[in-house]
């Protein structure tokens, strides 16, 4: 892995976040919050460190996905009580302190629409052979 500065995918990780904080404070619901805002948290962490970091998509996307199971299983061991933090409202909102096993679903939808674009070009140039003599 190398360090560099990709503006765009930082351009993006901004806009992302402006939806996530968007969703975060304005939408109430039973779909959009939980569901939606669960899988753009993946799309988010993934261009934050494509936005620095140069590596293999799917490694990243892996990685990233790894990560977020992680701080759900953290949820699931209630890790904001066992770190002490559960009186600091940063804490709990950063680390979680509600696991659902609805949220690792989104966060795999989340690295499945990532990967979309490899799927579809692998699906593209395998099918492209399918169509010779």
């Amino acid at each position: 892995m190398k360090l560099r500065f990709d503006v765009p995918c930082f351009f993006m990780f901004a806009g992302v976040f402006l939806v996530e904080l968007f969703i975060a404070l304005f939408v109430r619901d039973t779909f959009i919050r939980p569901f939606v805002g669960d899988v753009l948290v993946v799309v988010l962490l993934y261009l934050f460190f494509r936005a620095f970091l140069v590596c293999g998509k799917a490694k990243l996307v892996a990685g990233v996905l790894l990560f977020a199971w992680a701080v759900e299983v953290g949820q699931y061991m209630n890790l904001v009580a066992v770190l002490g933090l559960q009186d600091c409202k940063v804490a709990r909102v950063v680390i979680g302190s509600t696991f659902d096993v609805m949220d690792l679903f989104a966060y795999t939808v989340g690295a499945g629409v990532l990967m979309i674009p490899e799927v579809v070009g692998v699906v593209r140039h395998t099918g492209s052979n399918l169509n010779r003599p």
